[in-house]
């Protein structure tokens, strides 16, 4: 992970680490979220407490440990201690990007068959079939886009 350099305004690190949660908002993201994650992405050290990243986003206790919880969930941060230390470390997964993303495509595929489904039940020309005929064409085009995509770097594809 690059640090940032070290003459960085604590604001615009703070500035660009909103922009990621907004980012990420618009994909339902909480902001916390977003903004944890957009904090362990550009902090340094890349390990930090809850207490140093509550401090540094201004987050509560409360919100930050539901928060930390999901993004763990997704597979995004990972949680780590140190010898003869009781605190907990949080940072970002290496790799983690590519294989949230690749999971992702995976549920495009899924989602492809549960359409495929809905239009064999109906009738894959049928009126009533049409929102479903939508998604499965959206969800098959992005299928097949990403079907034979090659790894972001050598050795992390699963």
């Amino acid at each position: 992970m690059t640090k940032p350099a070290p003459d960085v305004d604590r604001d615009q690190v703070l500035d660009w680490v909103e922009r990621v949660s907004m980012y990420l908002a618009q994909d339902g993201v909480p902001p916390i979220a977003g903004r944890v994650l957009g904090w362990l992405m550009i902090c340094d050290p890349p390990e930090q407490s809850a207490g140093q990243i509550a401090e540094a986003i201004g987050a509560s206790r409360a919100s930050l440990t539901t928060n930390l919880r999901m993004l763990t969930t997704m597979g995004f941060v990972g949680r780590h201690t140190r010898p003869g230390e009781r605190t907990v470390y949080h940072r970002i997964v290496e790799g983690a990007s590519e294989k949230v993303i690749r999971r992702q495509i995976a549920g495009i595929a899924s989602f492809c068959d549960i359409t495929a489904d809905g239009l064999a039940l109906l009738g894959p020309d049928s009126a009533r079939a049409a929102r479903i005929r939508e998604a499965h064409q959206a969800f098959e085009w992005m299928a097949k886009a990403f079907e034979n995509a090659p790894p972001i770097t050598p050795g992390t594809q699963e």
